[in-house]
């Protein structure tokens, strides 16, 4: 038995209630939404899947992405919510016993996005959100970090678990890596209408940096559009949707417009990954989809 979930915050939460749960032995398989969409994971008996499309033959399954919805029968708990999280532990409920209200709501308005200017422009000041950006899905060599909070998040407090020579030295190359991600934002966005368009190919690696600091940066944007290479080759683009936390009048769901083109996510996030000689006829279509801003 395996937990399958994809690296953020959720997913290391979700995985830290369900090895509570559950008798699980195996190492937890991390992988990403769009390795589930291209059928390219298969489960063994008794896997768990957590805050990922559905796949076929799993146990259980856990996920809150509105684009994720599935009409077959399956065992588990499909609901759109703030996290994934916040569905395990509701299904677990008498196991936990009113353990970790302070952990799920601070999961929950980090999945959801939730934050408030301050909390955008000084993540260091916010522990649990500062931690939440230390966890990158683009580098599989950080499984044995991912696993070493999964096995932390919920047995410590979350000050000496800041404390920690390793997650104390990867916060402070965050807070590094959010100044310099200010310029480049500045560099490579601009707005087409309230649409902000940033494009990362032109760097490679693809610079990170706090994902909703274009918000700030940009206030007279609804919602980015984020294009970078998703390899060394360049032979694939990753397209990235987001609704502006501080300018909610968005009215295009992010998960389903790019349902349209193999990917998914929240109604105020998603994205997709393609092929990138497909990019020059997706890239206008999406753009001006988000200009016009009516529902879908």
């Amino acid at each position: 038995m395996r937990i399958i979930t994809r690296p953020d915050f959720d997913g290391i939460v979700c995985s830290a209630l369900l090895m509570e749960a559950e008798s699980i032995q195996e190492p937890i398989l991390w992988v990403q939404p769009s390795e589930v969409q291209q059928g390219l994971i298969r489960v063994k008996s008794g896997d768990i899947v957590a805050n990922l499309p559905h796949i076929p033959g799993c146990r259980l399954w856990f996920d809150h992405h509105v684009t994720n919805r599935i009409d077959t029968p399956f065992r588990g708990v499909f609901r759109v919510a703030p996290s994934a999280a916040r569905l395990i532990y509701e299904y677990y409920r008498e196991r936990f016993k009113g353990k970790y209200e302070e952990l799920l709501r601070q999961t929950d308005k980090i999945d959801s996005a939730d934050l408030t200017p301050d909390e955008i422009r000084h993540p260091e000041n916010y522990p649990y959100l500062l931690l939440s950006m230390t966890i990158s899905g683009r580098d599989g060599e950080d499984e044995a970090y991912w696993d070493q909070l999964v096995a932390r998040i919920t047995t410590e407090d979350i000050g000496r678990l800041m404390q920690d020579e390793q997650i104390d030295s990867r916060c402070r190359q965050v807070i590094r890596q959010n100044r310099a991600y200010t310029q480049l934002l500045t560099e490579h966005t601009r707005l087409i209408d309230a649409v902000a368009v940033t494009d990362f190919r032109s760097l490679s690696p693809a610079p990170e940096g706090n994902r909703f600091l274009v918000y700030s940066l940009f206030p007279g944007s609804r919602v980015q559009v984020k294009i970078r290479y998703a390899d060394e080759h360049r032979q694939r683009i990753i397209i990235s949707v987001g609704h502006s936390i501080l300018n909610r009048t968005c009215r295009v769901n992010a998960g389903r417009l790019l349902a349209q083109f193999g990917g998914g996510g929240h109604a105020g996030a998603g994205s997709c990954n393609i092929p990138a000689y497909k990019a020059e006829n997706h890239l206008p279509r999406i753009i001006e989809i988000l200009k016009a801003n009516q529902p879908n």
